[in-house]
């Protein structure tokens, strides 16, 4: 048994961590908005008021962020991980971010005798709370072999993926691929609607053919049901960090720029509020006439 440190326990978070708390490890948590720990807290988790007081309090860090600025501050930042004076020095974070960011920090904390692994989860939070994420990892080997115990308990595919960073690297690209995945779908669907051929009759042929997968026949699950979660999709973001490092790489990505456009035109029309097949199928509603705008 171990005790661990996580930080960041909003959907996805909580779910991993509450799943290192089943596997028989002592946890002790952070959180900017306490009351989102509380379920944690009742099921044995030990509140940190700062990433610092989690770090002296456990072995090893773990965090489950939104924002580069996020990482940057737990890593970095008053009370951060920098200033820790005692007790865990390796610090695991899954954060969606971007591969400078998590570089970056870790070049500071190597200063302070820390290691940084970097990790990337790929999955909703139901799979987060059922502990099968798809997880990679990146950066020291020895860690990602050392610790399988605590990365299986949080998922049920884990990969190492290469040098520090290229977990992040991973993220953006799952997010790119569901993101032209989820708008080609919804696209196709709205044309052979107009057609006469309905979204069920589609998702047969699919799941009939050689492009059926498990991902796939999700999202055709919900683009027949049209029962969308209302929650935040983080997809725009994960892709908007792809496009950034594309630029800078002068690589060339229409089709994942479109995509990214497309659930911009969502933002800034007020349809973001759902799962990326709602976003998707939303658009293409408005688009074709289907449905109003908001």
């Amino acid at each position: 048994m171990k005790t661990l440190g996580f930080i960041g326990t909003g959907g996805m978070g909580s779910g991993m961590a509450a799943n290192l708390i089943k596997a028989g490890n002592k946890l002790v948590v952070n959180d900017l908005r306490r009351e989102q720990a509380k379920a944690l807290e009742s099921q044995g988790a030990v509140f940190k008021e700062s990433p610092k007081g989690v770090a002296e309090s456990c072995e090893i860090v773990l965090s489950m962020l939104p924002y580069n600025e996020a990482v940057r501050a737990v890593g970095l930042g008053a009370g951060g991980l920098h200033e820790a004076a005692s007790g865990a020095k390796l610090w695991i974070d899954f954060s969606s971010i971007d591969k400078k960011t998590i570089v970056g920090a870790n070049h500071e904390l190597a200063k302070k005798g820390w290691t940084v692994v970097d990790g990337s989860a790929g999955g909703v939070e139901e799979a987060a709370a059922a502990g099968t994420l798809s997880l990679w990892l990146s950066g020291s080997k020895s860690v990602f072999d050392e610790h399988q115990a605590v990365f299986k308990a949080m998922g049920n595919k884990v990969l190492y993926v290469g040098e520090l960073g290229n977990a992040k690297l991973v993220k953006n690209a799952m997010a790119m691929f569901a993101a032209v995945t989820h708008l080609t779908l919804a696209e196709i669907c709205s044309w052979l609607k107009k057609g006469g051929l309905t979204e069920e009759t589609f998702r047969t042929i699919l799941k009939n053919s050689p492009q059926d997968s498990v991902a796939i026949d999700r999202i055709m699950e919900i683009v027949v049901s049209r029962k969308y979660k209302p929650r935040k999709s983080w997809m725009p973001k994960d892709v908007g960090f792809g496009l950034d490092m594309a630029r800078e790489m002068e690589v060339p990505m229409p089709f994942v720029a479109l995509a990214y456009q497309m659930f911009s035109i969502a933002q800034a029309t007020g349809m973001d509020g759902y799962e990326a097949t709602g976003i998707a199928c939303n658009v293409y509603d408005v688009i074709t006439g289907q449905k109003k705008g908001v």
